[in-house]
């Protein structure tokens, strides 16, 4: 490992919460030298180390030539950030390449809920991975054998991610005087934002018991079924690498597809995204749009909520380019999926016409989607959270040295280590296995 005290870490903005501020503090312990800058009230509230902090308090207009300056008086050797499509990422991650430094990008795990994900230069569609074929995954992954534990502990960090959300918004909503020329990266305002959570976080029970109604009817219903997986309508993923401009162009494209392709016994069941907010009224819309098409009674929306349970009896997945395709792929259902993903792989998913894909869907290649799993398990996907106190101690457990390494994940597959875990099916399994099974072993 190379040595970090030459190292120098520029933090741009993280995750809502204190990861950031805890993964730098101890890449500062290591030795390496880090500075944060934040660009409105929120980011300064959860980075309390205000002797390495450096606020950036003018419009994005200003921001290449304060980013050239702060690069070259810190001698900045590494950039870290959280999702690399914001336009000052996307700016940082620019001239990150012109000099030659190394970008670190964190996201939320390509397997979630257990995961988060780690790479350099880019994620989602521009990942690393977007250029390997599953024979140049294979050829990767081949040498290092062995297999890996399918997941580890839940880390129950729903809650705390909304609350983090909200109380950074409420930041940048009361405190934001210091930085004038901030503009957030999504469309609605701040304030907007704020309600959104705060709304969010209020109606948690009563959306619970919404959804636990709605997926007992789909149930028990007895009806196959095929599952739509909606996203968030400013997810990046969905924005920056998908055709479509929100959901509810999605929505009409797999209602129609499902009214002519589908059998006519079968239903469809749209599940809402866990953090969704209600900026767009999703269920009226799929009520409406399945009207008038004439398949008002087959067609179904739920509330957010976990996906294994729908999963385990759905006959097919449509995405735009969700994670949650994983755990289809993991079972062996088909996907179709309309946007560019890590996964979208021939091998694993579908390019079918909708409505053929409905009337007869082509599944994926088992050992294909096995192989692409484990090497992601090898690489990219740390396990821990970003919100949850212990998912955050498991994250820098392993975090540091992965930064510091010199060479790029994908071309060495990391250790973790843990304390418990979970087999993927609900059974636990013991701490020693635990241990044992995060590593790739014989």
């Amino acid at each position: 490992m190379p040595d970090a005290r030459e190292r120098s870490f520029l933090f741009l903005q993280g995750p809502h919460g204190p990861f950031f501020a805890r993964l730098g503090a101890r890449l500062r312990e290591s030795g390496a030298r880090v500075v944060r800058v934040g660009f409105n009230a929120g980011d300064r509230a959860f980075w309390p180390d205000r002797a390495h902090y450096i606020p950036h308090r003018e419009g994005p207009e200003a921001w290449p030539a304060h980013l050239a300056a702060l690069l070259e008086r810190h001698a900045i050797t590494d950039i870290v950030l959280y999702g690399d499509t914001r336009p000052v990422h996307r700016m940082a991650i620019e001239e990150a390449r012109a000099r030659g430094l190394t970008v670190h990008v964190f996201e939320e795990g390509y397997l979630r809920p257990w995961w988060i994900t780690y790479e350099r230069g880019g994620s989602n569609g521009n990942s690393r991975l977007m250029q390997w074929s599953i024979d140049d995954i294979r050829a990767r992954l081949k040498g290092h054998g062995g297999r890996l534990a399918p997941a580890p502990d839940h880390w129950g960090d729903l809650r705390q991610h909304v609350f983090y959300g909200a109380l950074y918004h409420w930041f940048v909503m009361f405190l934001n005087r210091g930085y004038p020329g901030f503009q957030p990266h999504r469309s609605l305002g701040v304030g907007q934002e704020f309600r959104l959570y705060l709304r969010r976080l209020l109606m948690m029970p009563a959306r619970r018991a919404a959804r636990f109604l709605h997926t007992r009817r789909l149930l028990r219903s007895g009806h196959p079924y095929h599952l739509a997986l909606l996203q968030l309508d400013h997810d990046t993923s969905l924005r920056d690498h998908g055709p479509f401009s929100d959901m509810g162009e999605f929505l009409e494209l797999v209602i129609s597809g499902f009214a002519a392709g589908a059998p006519a016994h079968h239903h469809l069941a749209f599940k809402a995204h866990p953090l969704e907010s209600g900026r767009l009224p999703l269920a009226r819309r799929t009520r409406e749009i399945a009207a008038r098409h004439g398949v008002g009674g087959r067609v179904h929306f739920i509330e957010g909520g976990k996906l294994g349970r729908l999963l385990d009896h759905a006959q097919s997945v449509v995405t735009v380019n969700s994670t949650a395709a994983h755990q289809a792929l993991w079972r062996g259902l088909a996907v179709r999926a309309f946007g560019r993903a890590i996964y979208a792989k021939p091998e694993l998913v579908s390019d079918q016409p909708i409505a053929e894909f409905f009337a007869a869907s082509r599944r994926p290649d088992p050992a294909a989607y096995a192989d692409f799993r484990r090497f992601l398990l090898a690489t990219s996907q740390i396990p821990g959270g970003y919100y949850s106190a212990a998912g955050r101690r498991q994250l820098l457990r392993l975090l540091p040295d992965l930064l510091l390494a010199a060479q790029d994940p994908y071309d060495v597959p990391h250790a973790g280590d843990d304390e418990s875990g979970d087999d993927g099916t609900g059974g636990r399994i013991s701490r020693a296995a635990q241990r044992q099974h995060l590593r790739i072993v014989p």
